[in-house]
């Protein structure tokens, strides 16, 4: 009977656990979120009202909507984790005042009965009239005993009461929480139906500057099919380049080993001790790289942007369809917009590979990080130089502000190899 009493608290420790937990879980991802929208505000004011600017401002105003349905979404889980959190605690007050009624009518017998075979004798008459010494001895341990058995279940009975108000009060506090959650959710959805018209509002300018803005879509992916030859033939090049390192390096050893081989064989072979055959250790090129892969892929999803401050990546990647000016463009990576004078950073321990300049995208950085390769475009004042070695979080130059627009952002990729990979999912968000 023990143990099940134990397993029934550990079981009940847990789900109490579980619940707030995810609670918290779901509070923290929101505050997360609002703060993604606020960053999202701040960028969209630094975004001149021009012609020019029309894409970026839908692509805030896509990305704010994106974010306030996810916000809607955690805000209706948060409520579901409450009324369990409440259907929890309304069952544990329950289970309390039932617990509560049998000590109650324990000590209540006990007492009674107490009353019933003493009630005319006080406690020294009853110690007194034992027959012998040791009788009366006996007679004092016990009403001893028996008073503190008395305020043990006194003091349980407080107990109880006082955790059964705190569980009360747990429950108006999450019925409160509710509440707030609800008109939370009620604003959110006011914003989400406001930044909808915003929308509508933004489409019917682009409409009418359709020619434009379909010119400018086609000659920004005309920029960056250039680009992304470029970025293919520099890694490729580096890929190879260490790969010839790998078989040098290789080929070195193989012939010490040879001339190892030759010397021993000019011995007497009578005379000659047996040599053990040199182990192959691997190349330290080689281990370098592989740690440092193997590092980069444990820290998936927890790499900082690369831009410091307030950003939000506006342009995701792969294939993006634009009906509504015919059009359809493939990214290789991620457009970030952030706010002025921000430096743009590692994202990871590693080398720098190569530094150029690209029409449309100023300077570029491309770092090695093992058998990965980080693509940082749109640098003014390159900070860093070919060969370096970066820490996670270094700046490598001051992201470019176009004047006109008021617009600063970055282009970012990820690549494996001479693989192209989705960076969003690397990112710590």
């Amino acid at each position: 009977m023990r143990y099940l009493v134990v397993f029934f608290c550990l079981s009940l420790s847990f789900s109490v656990f579980s619940q707030t937990g995810e609670i918290e879980r779901l509070q923290k991802r929101r505050e997360s979120l609002q703060a993604d929208i606020e960053n999202t505000n701040k960028l969209f004011l630094d975004v001149k009202k021009q012609t020019t600017t029309i894409i970026q401002r839908i692509n805030l105003i896509n990305k704010q909507i994106e974010t306030r349905k996810e916000i809607i979404n955690v805000q209706q889980e948060e409520i579901k984790a409450l009324d369990r959190e409440t259907a929890r605690l309304e069952k544990q007050i329950v289970e309390l005042n039932k617990e509560l009624e049998i000590r109650k009518e324990k000590y209540a017998n006990a007492i009674k009965s107490v009353m019933n075979k003493r009630q005319s004798e006080n406690k020294i008459f009853f110690i007194l009239s034992g027959k012998s010494f040791g009788e009366a001895l006996r007679r004092m341990q016990y009403l001893k005993q028996y008073s503190k058995v008395q305020k043990s279940q006194a003091n349980e009975i407080k107990e109880k009461n006082a955790e059964l108000a705190q569980k009360k009060e747990e429950v108006q506090k999450a019925k409160e929480e509710r509440r707030k959650t609800l008109m939370a959710i009620r604003d959110e959805q006011s914003k989400l139906i406001a930044e909808e018209r915003n929308r509508t509002t933004e489409m019917s300018k682009a409409q009418g500057k359709q020619k434009e803005l379909q010119k400018e879509l086609q000659e920004k992916q005309r920029q960056a099919n250039r680009l992304n030859s470029e970025i293919e033939r520099l890694i490729a090049e580096e890929v190879a380049r260490q790969e010839r390192e790998r078989r040098l390096a290789e080929e070195r050893r193989r012939k010490e080993q040879e001339k190892e081989k030759a010397k021993a064989k000019t011995k007497d072979d009578k005379t000659a001790p047996v040599t053990k055959p040199i182990e192959e250790e691997p190349l330290i090129a080689d281990a370098e790289t592989f740690n440092l892969s193997k590092n980069f892929i444990a820290n998936k999803g927890r790499l900082p942007m690369p831009v410091t401050g307030p950003a939000t990546i506006v342009s995701s990647f792969g294939v993006h369809k634009h009906s509504e000016w015919n059009v359809s463009t493939n990214s290789s990576g991620i457009d970030i917009q952030a706010q002025r004078n921000s430096d743009i950073r590692s994202i990871f321990d590693g080398e720098v590979s190569r530094i150029i300049a690209f029409p449309g995208y100023n300077n570029c950085v491309i770092l090695r990080h093992g058998d990965y390769y980080t693509f940082y475009a749109n640098i003014i004042n390159v900070y860093v130089k070919k060969g370096q070695r970066v820490k996670t979080g270094d700046a490598l130059g001051k992201i470019y502000t176009d004047s006109d627009t008021g617009i600063a952002s970055m282009h970012f990729q990820l690549w494996n190899k001479t693989t192209k990979l989705d960076p969003a999912p690397w990112l710590k968000r």
